[in-house]
Parts: C-alpha cells; sequence; structure tokens
C-alpha cells in the first residue's frame, strides 16, 4: 500500500479516553496526577470560599456587637463562654490578659498595653496562618503544573519520532497519536494549574483584607484600653 494511503484514525481513535489509554505509562502518571491535583484544588477553592464567607459574617457581627454600646465585661462573658476565632478570638485575647492584670494582687498596670498589643499580635499571626492553610498547594500547582504537563508533553514528542524511526514512515497516521498525547498531557497541565493560579490570588487577596480588617480593630481596641489604662493609673 503507498504511504500516502494509509488509514487516518477515526474521530473516535482520537477520543480523550482513547488517548488516555493508548499513552505511554509515564504521559498517563502524569495525566492522572495533574487531574487528581485539579480535583485537589477545587476541594480547597470551595473549602475557602465557605470559609472567608463565614469569616466575612463574623467579623460582621461581631462589629455590630462591639459597636452597639453593649459592655465589654458582657461581650467578653457572652465570646469566653464558647470557641471563638476572628475578631472575637482577638477581641477574647486582649480582654483576658486585661483581666488577668486587673485581678493580680499588686494591680500595676506598668507594661499593660505593651502586653495587651503583644496578645493581639500573636492571635493575629494565628488567624492569618489559619486563613492561608493549604494556599502553598495552589501556589504550587499553579506554577508547577504546566512544567508537568510540558514533560508529558516531550514524552509525547519522542513517542512520535520513536514511530517515525520504527516505520521509517512521515505519514500523519504515524505522527499524530505521539502529536494528540503530548497535546493531551499540555491541556490537562494546564486545566489545573489556571484554576489554581487564579484562586490563589483571590484568596491571598482575601487573606490580605482579613489581616487589615484585624489589624484596624486591634489597634481601635488597644486605644480604647489604653484610655483605660490611663484613668486608671
Amino acid at each position: 500500500m503507498n504511504p500516502t494511503e494509509l488509514p487516518v484514525p477515526g474521530s473516535s481513535d482520537l477520543a480523550l479516553w482513547a488517548m488516555f489509554l493508548e499513552a505511554r505509562w509515564p504521559v498517563k502518571a502524569v495525566i492522572v496526577g495533574l487531574l487528581l491535583c485539579s480535583v485537589w484544588v477545587w476541594a480547597i477553592a470551595l473549602d475557602k470560599t465557605f470559609l472567608f464567607a463565614r469569616m466575612r459574617k463574623t467579623m460582621d457581627r461581631f462589629e455590630q456587637a462591639f459597636w452597639s454600646g453593649q459592655s465589654l465585661e458582657e461581650l467578653y462573658r457572652n465570646l469566653s463562654a464558647k470557641p471563638s476565632d476572628s475578631m472575637a478570638a482577638l477581641f477574647v485575647a486582649a480582654m483576658r490578659e486585661w483581666k488577668r492584670s486587673l485581678e493580680g494582687q499588686a494591680r500595676s498596670f506598668a507594661g499593660l498595653q505593651m502586653r495587651i498589643e503583644k496578645v493581639m499580635d500573636v492571635t493575629i499571626s494565628r488567624e492569618i496562618e489559619r486563613l492561608e492553610r493549604r494556599l502553598l498547594v495552589l501556589a504550587t500547582v499553579g506554577s508547577a503544573g504546566p512544567f508537568v504537563g510540558l514533560f508529558g508533553t516531550v514524552w509525547g514528542i519522542m513517542t512520535s519520532f520513536q514511530s517515525i524511526a520504527a516505520s521509517k514512515n512521515t505519514s500523519l497516521a504515524v505522527v499524530a497519536p505521539g502529536i494528540a498525547e503530548a497535546l493531551f498531557a499540555t491541556a490537562i497541565g494546564l486545566i489545573a494549574a489556571i484554576p489554581a493560579t487564579i484562586f490563589y490570588n483571590k484568596f491571598s487577596s482575601e487573606v490580605n483584607k482579613h489581616a487589615q480588617r484585624l489589624e484596624g480593630f486591634a489597634d481601635e481596641f488597644a486605644a480604647i484600653l489604653s484610655r483605660q489604662i490611663d484613668e486608671r493609673a
């Protein structure tokens, strides 16, 4: 048969599942790994989306209660009786340090302002660390995904050249499977990396917004406690 008359694979032969089954094992490993990473990325994205939405509502409710004119002691009793996070955790930590100093026998306020600010800084750091958890996974997939896909691409191109060398034929039927395999790996790499990069940038921005909001409240609350320290000194 004339090489130019060799049959060209039909569309069914180039279906995604068929390409995966016919791919070499290194390309299969790359594709499976990238698909698992993609699922992991979307799971993290959903978890973070619900987390930040819950955090915004929690902070809004706390600020409404804090600035409503309610007694700080009463607010502290209500919040300290249950686990708290975000801005409420910041308030509870500062009030706990405040009450410890008041309950001391010496009733000395020396260094109290510094201790309260230190406690709030530590609490903010813990909250930011909690918000940033698993963001490194998104950054890693976003940066490394295309390169992992590129490895599959290179392997597919190598397969095409090996097929050409073995058959001594450069027809489309010989090179198409290897090229399709290569492009498939590239596509999966981009499918995993693009959402990961977008989500990482989005959630990093959300973390910065929450950090600024926490730091702003810490400064305001520190000023309130500083005035009370001056009045009691």
